[in-house]
């Protein structure tokens, strides 16, 4: 019976156009003592994106999977920022720089105060609409 209904309700989602994983799922969480080694160059890498390569310096931190997970999320941040400001600012001559200027500058403030709390409360959450990417593995 219990069987039944669980596909019921997995057809139902896919008639529905939803997906058929469970929704909120947890995000994952680092080791206490991984989040308190590196948790000050996540919130640095944050600030100033393009740092985000100095936890990949040192072989502690290379094997460090929340130091790694958070390079990964600044990077993608650092090519957001630089892509957005770029094509914005070659979008200015046609006047649509203008507006797009400016959501790029409070899209980037919102990711990096996004990335900033995720470090300090030590996820590994994802950041949206962008964080979806993996460059560094």
């Amino acid at each position: 019976m219990e069987e039944q209904k669980n596909t019921t309700e997995e057809v139902k989602n896919v008639l529905e156009g939803q997906k058929s994983e469970k929704p909120n799922q947890p995000e994952k969480k680092a080791d206490k003592k991984d989040v308190e080694d590196n948790k000050i160059m996540a919130i640095i890498g944050y600030i100033f994106p393009i740092l985000f390569f100095i936890p990949l310096l040192s072989d502690e931190t290379k094997k460090s999977p929340f130091a790694k997970f958070h390079a990964n999320q600044q990077l993608i941040f650092l090519i957001f920022c630089l892509g957005g400001w770029i094509l914005s600012s070659f979008l200015m001559v046609i006047l649509i720089g203008f507006v797009l200027m400016p959501l790029v500058f409070i899209a980037s403030f919102v990711f990096m105060i996004m990335g900033i709390i995720n470090s300090v409360n030590g996820e590994m959450k994802k950041l949206p609409i962008i964080g979806k990417f993996e460059i560094i593995k």
